[in-house]
């Protein structure tokens, strides 16, 4: 069976914006963890998600890395481009 001419179009794609979703709900839980902190309510919770964001990290670039190194660096190109735009709202509210 062939493989159709935009299948590797598609994967690139997809990694990108599967690394731009994933980018800006880590930097969203990033923020609350730092409200977290700044609150003063506690450790254990922003510890917690502090773990819990690193380990999905590693999970989803190692997810990444399993299907090849292009999706793998536009996964990251995507997880980027998501941390610039977390950086423009904070530059906005602030």
């Amino acid at each position: 069976m062939t493989m159709p001419i935009f299948a590797p179009g598609l994967e690139a794609a997809t990694a990108f914006l599967g690394g731009l979703a994933f980018g800006c709900a880590y930097f969203a839980v990033l923020r609350r963890t730092v409200d977290f902190y700044t609150a003063g309510r506690g450790l254990l919770v922003p510890a917690l998600l502090t773990v819990g964001r690193l380990a999905t990290a590693i999970l989803f670039l190692a997810v990444a890395a399993r299907v090849g190194a292009l999706p793998l660096l536009l996964a990251f190109l995507g997880f980027l481009v998501a941390r610039m735009l977390a950086l423009l709202a904070a530059r906005k509210a602030a």
